[in-house]
């Protein structure tokens, strides 16, 4: 047997298997309990695209001072961003309150990464023809 033969057959696995593999980042949102209704429509446009390009979203929802004893208030605004994403993904980890924060973790639905991958992949063939 040929070890360097092998040894080459070894690394082409590990650079193939380097290639294919898909690498899912964290994105990291950050609001207030006081947000406006347009801003919130902004924060929820960003968090449908990054669910849509595979990517895992924390929603952070940061009190200041006394804004802490409100804590219905960003339920309420967490339940209504989980409500709007809906389509789009799903909440890996409910609401939970650290020190000042509360946060959440969203990930996307499986269906709508293939769809956007299979529609970009779709953009990338037409171009090339």
């Amino acid at each position: 047997m040929d070890y360097g033969k092998y040894k080459y057959a070894q690394s082409k696995k590990i650079q193939d298997a380097r290639k294919h593999q898909t690498v899912i980042q964290v994105k990291e949102i950050k609001i207030r309990p006081n947000i406006e209704d347009h801003d919130m429509g902004f924060k929820i446009k960003h968090i449908k695209k990054f669910l849509s390009d595979g990517n895992k979203v924390k929603v952070s929802l940061i009190f200041r001072g006394r804004e802490i004893t409100h804590t219905e208030i960003a339920k309420v605004l967490l339940d209504r961003i989980t409500e709007e994403i809906s389509s789009v993904g799903i909440v890996e980890h409910k609401p939970k309150l650290d020190k000042k924060n509360l946060f959440m973790i969203l990930t996307p639905k499986a269906v709508s990464v293939k769809k956007n991958k299979e529609s970009t992949g779709e953009n990338n063939a037409k171009t090339k023809n």
